[in-house]
């Protein structure tokens, strides 16, 4: 009888185990790491504040919300987590912290809690919570700083720590006292949409600009997403299907004037559309399920995108666009469900 190694023989189906929700979640967690020691790096201490305030907010809105329903806590899952982490990315540098911690109340309460929590709720809790404070703080929500300013790590960007109900500050002498008194006040999505100033694609690329506090370094997210589809906890479709989509509706309008719309490099590395299409439009729950519904659903999402930055009245459009996808998602599901052999279609065909 030989002693060498036996091999084992089983039946089929041969299943591997399968990750649980709170390792999926913690990856995510890890992937969003990248983006946000660049954004601290950038923007200094005001940010960290700001990541530190939106996820204690939200750990502690799902915490009580669970503890009033009389239901076993939901914040183990990590999901609450990136609620917090991908709202502050979303935000100005300098937006107020006490504004910060009532989007992630509406938030998480709003957009996720009340549809019955984690694989229930139909919209991206994070977009949700930055939606409403779009509509009730308009200008805080529009107040840009630019990056690497002089003494971002020693002191706050003085917006940050306006009390509640008051006045933000205004960041003008400040900005002045970090010599970087020729910053505009806009991002590349403004300058371009309003006065048709043209940002270099590099500095695109590394972050070299104003922006919400993740969304500026392309690097940072490409970082986080390559990481999160090596461990296949990301269907890679949906960000590709976002990103050419965009990427064909601007070429589509820069082909036919290319003095009046930006180019189709330009239309992909500004604003948080990388950002929107890489961690939210792939959000597991909001989205899709049938392999063909992931294709329009990012497709839906890029052209809706565009079309807003081009013709609306908002430079920025990927959060409208998310969330309109989202909404779409379960009949983008239902419209692409596939047949099962020998079923009939809806004409009564085999």
């Amino acid at each position: 009888m030989s002693d060498g190694p036996l091999v084992e023989i089983r039946t089929s189906p041969h299943v591997r185990q399968t990750p649980s929700v709170d390792q999926i979640m913690r990856n995510v967690v890890y992937a969003l790491v990248p983006v946000c020691v660049f954004s601290v790096w950038a923007f200094g201490i005001s940010v960290l504040a700001l990541l530190l305030v939106t996820t204690l907010a939200c750990v502690l809105t799902e915490q009580l919300f669970c503890l009033a329903a009389g239901k076993p806590t939901t914040v183990r899952d990590w999901s609450v987590v990136i609620t917090g982490i991908l709202l502050a990315l979303t935000l100005p540098p300098g937006f107020p912290l006490w504004m910060a911690a009532v989007a992630s109340f509406v938030g998480v309460g709003l957009g996720k809690l009340l549809f019955g929590g984690l694989g229930q709720n139909v919209l991206n809790p994070a977009l949700v919570g930055r939606a409403f404070v779009q509509a009730a703080f308009p200008v805080a929500i529009t107040t840009w700083t630019p990056p690497f300013a002089e003494g971002r790590f020693t002191e706050f960007i003085p917006s940050t720590l306006t009390l509640p109900f008051l006045q933000p500050a205004d960041v003008s002498g400040w900005l002045q006292l970090r010599a970087v008194d020729g910053f505009t006040g806009a991002t590349p999505l403004a300058l371009m949409k309003f006065e048709h100033v043209a940002t270099p694609a590099m500095d695109l690329f590394t972050g070299m600009v104003a922006g919400s506090a993740g969304e500026t370094s392309t690097v940072a997210i490409l970082l986080g997403g390559a990481y999160l589809v090596a461990r296949r906890m990301m269907d890679w479709r949906i960000p590709t299907a976002v990103l050419a989509s965009a990427a064909l509706t601007g070429s589509l309008f820069w082909w036919l004037d290319p003095g009046q719309y930006p180019d189709p490099l330009f239309i992909l590395l500004s604003g948080g559309l990388m950002l929107g299409a890489v961690f939210m439009a792939s959000d597991m729950v909001a989205s899709p399920v049938t392999p063909l519904g992931v294709w329009v659903y990012g497709g839906l999402i890029g052209f809706v995108t565009v079309v807003i930055r081009l013709f609306g009245g908002l430079p920025e459009g990927v959060m409208y666009a998310i969330l309109l996808g989202n909404a779409a998602s379960p009949l983008i599901s239902g419209w692409t469900q596939p047949r099962v052999f020998g079923q009939r279609s809806r004409g009564g065909r085999r």
